[in-house]
């Protein structure tokens, strides 16, 4: 049976989107079933791993046209996805009526989950429906944080979210990781950070560190991961460095 990994972080602009896409990439490369469902109205990991945001259906018809996941799939050379745009944006609003509305990506994605070895929700950059039924979904959270300042009080309000989550709603739901990223090994404040969050997080938080990298904010005008674009880059040969990481815990986890 698949895992499902929601990346999740309230705040914006913390390598959310390209820690999913490039290790949806990186695991495929590997030979792992992936899945990417981009649970953001920004439908950045949609366009990022080569598909239209135009495509149809997309997730918003599985949250609001109950369309099943597995017509919403769109198969690429990078792995597989489960498109998003802006329609997403008003699907906050039309599932405050529905029953059971945080349940409703979920019931979706297990229909499929037996068919990948790991699914990736990227989820939008706010803890509101949207991200609440990707945290109802998933297995687990993945939380890609920025080497900055006001690092260590986005992640105490996502923690904040997640144990609450795992109380009411999803009591199998874990955090997975926290991924460093952004990282500049000649700042001292990047460092600093990396301390804390290590001190407090222990071995939650991955060894592999991301860097600062042109090449990671120009792949997704190419329409593809970073690893696809680039794969010498620095950023790139982090993120298959985080994926090998990321697979021996697996292992670990599994008893292999």
């Amino acid at each position: 049976m698949g895992k499902i990994i929601a990346v999740a972080n309230q705040k914006g602009g913390v390598g959310k989107t390209t820690t999913c896409t490039s290790l949806c990439c990186a695991l495929r490369n590997r030979g792992r079933r992936v899945l990417l469902c981009d649970a953001d109205p920004q439908g950045n990991s949609t366009s990022g791993m080569g598909v239209e945001k135009t495509a149809s259906p997309n997730i918003y018809d599985i949250l609001i046209n109950d369309e099943s996941a597995e017509k919403c799939v769109v198969t690429t050379k990078y792995g597989d996805v489960i498109p998003s745009n802006k329609d997403l944006s008003g699907a906050t609003v039309e599932l405050v009526g529905a029953k059971k509305r945080e349940f409703v990506l979920k019931t979706a994605l297990d229909a499929i989950k037996d068919k990948y070895d790991y699914i990736f929700i990227d989820c939008p950059p706010s803890l509101e429906l949207l991200t609440l039924n990707a945290l109802v979904a998933a297995d687990s959270v993945l939380v890609p944080v920025q080497c900055e300042y006001y690092a260590m009080e986005g992640i105490a309000d996502l923690t904040t979210t997640i144990k609450l989550t795992n109380k009411k709603l999803n009591p199998r739901l874990k955090i997975e990781g926290i991924v460093l990223t952004m990282y500049d090994g000649r700042t001292n404040f990047s460092n600093q950070v990396a301390d804390e969050l290590r001190k407090y997080f222990g071995d939650q938080v991955y060894k592999t560190m991301i860097p600062r990298n042109v090449r990671l904010a120009e792949a997704p005008s190419h329409g593809k991961p970073v690893i696809a674009y680039d794969r010498l880059s620095k950023g790139s040969r982090a993120y298959l460095k985080l994926a090998n990481e990321f697979l021996k815990r697996q292992e670990a986890q599994n008893g292999r």
